[in-house]
């Protein structure tokens, strides 16, 4: 047997339907408990994203915080992994990428709370913080096991897909492609600019991140909406579509072979989940960072992650498939989104879309640099982050000459092996989410109360 055949048979085994299950039902059981937080305190979250008052211990800003944790992961996913679910599953797998991202951001909330509960501090006085340390101190000592698994599987996710040869790989072929521009060159310029920034540590990764994640978010937003208005009078029917396709499946029709109920739901959540990451603990690693000493505040403002991820970018890309019918040709992947550009932008369409990809690309790569290096320091200690830095840039520097199709599929079980621990954390650990979240919000009723009280004496005087 062919040893990417048999790394595929593994990764259906660890993607199949009950880590599926796992995932968005840990969402759920987060959802009850918590009475529908991500629902009811969205729009508080969207106002700490700019308003938090930063304020407690942390190395960076909770805005820092969430842009590095956007920046690896916004990636090709939200361009490349909604083409594909849309492709394989039909319109309807847009609604099961929206209930998982619904589901998730209670997740995503439930990581970012106990990242800051359980956070602690390096040998070197930087924050160290994550599933692998809220495994230990919360779970306790006996659960250490899971912690060393869950950062072993991180720190492979890092160096061998998730961080390096996938992304490289589709920023230099997107730029020859459509540019011309050779893949030697644009892999030196990726290498030094990777190195320059990731040897600066937490805080250059996260002043790019702040200066990169919202301008690439707002220029994919004006792109997408603007093709959405041109194409404004196909969108009821798209969002027909959407809702037909999730209840009732999609017919064949052009170059779609057609999809059933259960089609459109497993590519839609399985493409959800692996855009915005909600449950895989990536996220939390960077959210431990922030400088609060509310652990439900930074939880807030980490679902806002999963919101801006699934919910606006991937939402945008979905439906600028759907309503310019490119589904309904023979392409898939970036092919199908460029062509989906097409329709509306003509030849200027793959230049938008490389502009897109790389931006995206590339701040996946430095969102991922610091994962796996927070990883590698839970394993072997601050000994370990130079010779991991200097490892990751190698491996970037070769990751645009390399086969890819066997390292992905490594890269997708390890991505998947991350879970297991993480998820069997948040479960375990729901009490103490619930308490903090009861705590913050006791906080904030008595502050308020108080702030009333002072306006009336204060007018009172007057």
């Amino acid at each position: 047997m062919r040893m990417l055949d048999l790394l595929n048979q593994i990764d259906a085994i660890v993607w199949g339907p009950w880590l599926l299950v796992l995932l968005v039902g840990t969402g759920v059981y987060l959802t009850i408990r918590l009475r529908l937080l991500q629902m009811v305190k969205l729009p508080r979250a969207l106002r700490l994203i700019f308003f938090a008052r930063n304020k407690g211990d942390g190395d960076i800003d909770s805005f820092k915080a969430l842009c590095t944790a956007l920046a690896a992961t916004v990636g090709t996913g939200n361009i490349v992994g909604v083409a594909t679910a849309i492709k394989l599953g039909g319109p309807g797998a847009l609604f099961w990428m929206w209930v998982a991202a619904f589901f998730g951001m209670a997740t995503k909330y439930a990581e970012g709370c106990l990242a800051v509960k359980f956070r602690s501090i390096d040998e070197n006085g930087n924050i160290a913080g994550g599933p692998m340390y809220y495994i230990e101190q919360g779970l306790g000592k006996k659960w250490k096991p899971l912690a060393l698994a869950f950062a072993f599987f991180g720190t492979l996710t890092a160096m061998l897909g998730s961080g390096t040869t996938t992304q490289v790989n589709a920023i230099t072929s997107s730029l020859q492609a459509s540019l011309g521009v050779p893949i030697l060159p644009s892999a030196a310029v990726i290498t030094i600019l990777v190195a320059i920034i990731t040897f600066g540590g937490l805080k250059s990764i996260s002043k790019t991140a702040e200066k990169i994640v919202p301008a690439m978010a707002v220029l994919y937003f004006i792109i997408t909406v603007a093709l959405l208005v041109i194409f404004s009078g196909e969108l009821p029917h798209a969002l027909a579509l959407v809702f037909d396709g999730a209840f009732e499946g999609t017919a064949a029709a052009g170059g779609f072979a057609g999809a059933g109920i259960m089609l459109a739901m497993r590519s839609g959540i399985a493409r959800g989940l692996f855009s915005n990451e909600s449950g895989l603990g990536s996220a939390p690693i960077v959210a431990a960072a922030a400088k609060t000493k509310w652990p439900a505040e930074q939880g807030l403002i980490s679902m806002t992650g999963t919101f801006i991820d699934t919910i606006i970018i991937c939402t945008l890309t979905g439906l600028t498939i759907i309503v310019s019918g490119a589904w309904l040709g023979d392409t898939n992947g970036a092919a199908l989104t460029q062509a989906a550009f097409s329709h509306g932008y003509g030849a200027v369409a793959p230049i938008l879309l490389t502009v897109s990809l790389t931006l995206f690309a590339f701040t996946t790569i430095l969102g991922w640099n610091y994962y796996g290096e927070r990883c590698l320091v839970y394993l072997v200690g601050v000994k370990g982050i130079t010779p991991y830095r200097l490892c990751y840039v190698a491996i970037i520097a070769g990751s645009a000459f390399m086969q890819l199709e066997e390292i992905w599929a490594l890269a997708d079980i390890v991505n998947g092996l991350m879970a297991i621990p993480n998820l069997i954390a948040l479960l375990g650990l729901t009490g103490v989410v619930v308490a903090e979240t009861k705590r913050y919000f006791q906080h904030l009723a008595i502050r308020d109360a108080k702030l009333v009280a002072y306006k009336a004496r204060h007018i009172g005087k007057k």
